[in-house]
């Protein structure tokens, strides 16, 4: 777990309002759900036999009370059960459909690596109450369109359906005769899932089981017409949008609850741990989960790892600075500066205010050098002179090589919002 700290926390902020700025534009809204959840809601809604339930949870069991009682508790580890978990609590879908984003860190305790932490942070979208490919190609656009706007390239979806239960079923009873029958090239893990959980061996990083999982049988050649027909018009409607996907049978997801509709945003600029977004279709979790049966489909980013992709990539993040920083001649100086500086962050303009120390407010020469420092476009020089007149005066500290340098401008402090409007940053 790791602390996140100016400057890089304006990166952070940068991408979440570009996330608001997009889940907007496709009509989502903002979910926030509690940190801790009891942990039968993971265990029901991920699966007993999962690496995250089995291996990773932060679960503790909470005091007891006056009888002795206590809950088990858990740090949620993803966020779409308890998405499904409030939406099936509150009867959200009771007028109908719901698109819903969240925005929050989750916790699994694992080997930390490359964008990868035990507290890190998950951006999600969840289309809750409807059952067409449009809907899961609607979250897909959202997720291609959101990475134009990030300004990445270098990525690669990847897509493949699941099918239905008992679609898999028959696929999964064929999986397990295939795998028993290499039995002897099988790693620790591998057995130890053939039979509770063996579609998760088809996902394997493995490259000594490469052969054995590239010759078993594909999920797809056990589709019926109507899961086929779903799965064919997703890949119409991203093909109409020129967006490019790659089918990749092997791609199965880590939880239990999906069907039909399964999707991954991959890179290869980041080692093995290659994906940045992934989701899929779960048209049975809210029954699962004690709600009316109802069609859902979401993804999850990981925000570090999409950070540190466009670090990767060399991608420009404009960092946020002051439009202006105020030069305080002397302590005398403070009651009319800060009315007038309170009056511009009034007025829409950010202002930096430099600060006095037990020695004084410092040299005018180490004030101008701090403004220019501070990267804000305009100093506003608040002298003893200036101040007896009823000014402020502005200098411009930005401007392009071979500009002459422009001399200094009074501005009456009575007509604060006449010219504030001139200090604040050019787009």
């Amino acid at each position: 777990m790791n602390d996140i700290l100016p400057p890089d926390s304006a990166r952070w902020e940068w991408l979440e309002d570009k996330v608001r700025a997009m889940m907007r534009r496709y009509a989502y809204r903002n979910i926030r759900t509690p940190i801790l959840e009891h942990t039968q809601l993971f265990v029901r809604g991920i699966g007993e036999v999962t690496d995250i339930v089995e291996k990773e949870m932060y679960s503790f069991d909470d005091r007891a009370d006056k009888d002795g009682k206590h809950d088990q508790l858990t740090m949620r580890p993803e966020n779409t059960a308890s998405v499904v978990r409030a939406v099936t609590e509150h009867n959200l879908l009771y007028e109908g459909g719901k698109r819903l984003y969240y925005m929050g860190p989750m916790f699994r305790r694992e080997r930390p690596q490359r964008g990868r932490y035990r507290q890190f942070h998950q951006i999600g979208a969840e289309a809750l109450g409807f059952a067409g490919p449009d809907v899961d190609a609607e979250l897909i656009l959202l997720a291609a369109a959101l990475w134009k706007e990030l300004g990445l390239n270098d990525w690669r979806l990847e897509i493949n359906s699941l099918g239905q239960p008992e679609e898999r079923a028959q696929h999964r009873a064929e999986l397990i005769v295939h795998l028993e029958q290499h039995a002897d090239l099988l790693d620790e893990e591998a057995r130890r899932r053939l039979h509770s959980n063996p579609l998760r061996i088809l996902d394997t990083k493995n490259p000594a089981m490469k052969t054995v999982v590239d010759s078993a049988p594909r999920l797809l050649d056990f589709l019926g017409p109507e899961s086929l027909a779903h799965f064919e018009g997703l890949k119409a409607i991203l093909d109409a949008n020129a967006v490019p996907w790659t089918l990749n049978h092997r791609l199965v997801r880590g939880l239990d609850y999906y069907n039909l509709t399964v999707f991954e945003f991959v890179t290869d600029r980041l080692g093995a741990q290659g994906t940045i977004c992934a989701g899929g279709r779960y048209d049975y979790l809210i029954e699962q989960m004690g709600g009316k049966a109802a069609p859902a489909v979401g993804w999850a980013l990981g925000v570090e790892r999409v950070l540190e992709l466009i670090k990767e990539q060399g991608t420009a993040i404009e960092l946020p600075v002051p439009d202006a920083y105020a030069i305080i001649g002397d302590a005398a100086a403070w009651p009319a500066a800060s009315c007038a500086l309170q009056a511009l962050r009034a007025a829409g303009v950010s202002v930096q205010m430099h600060a006095g120390s037990a020695d004084g407010m410092g040299s005018m020469k180490s004030q101008f050098k701090k403004a220019d420092g501070s990267g804000a476009r305009f100093a506003l020089i608040f002298g003893q002179a200036e101040l007896a007149d009823g000014c402020v005066a502005v200098k411009a500290l930005r401007g392009d090589k071979g500009d002459a340098v422009q001399a200094q401008v009074l501005q009456p402090l009575d007509a604060i919002a006449s010219w504030a409007q001139g200090l604040r940053s050019a787009g």
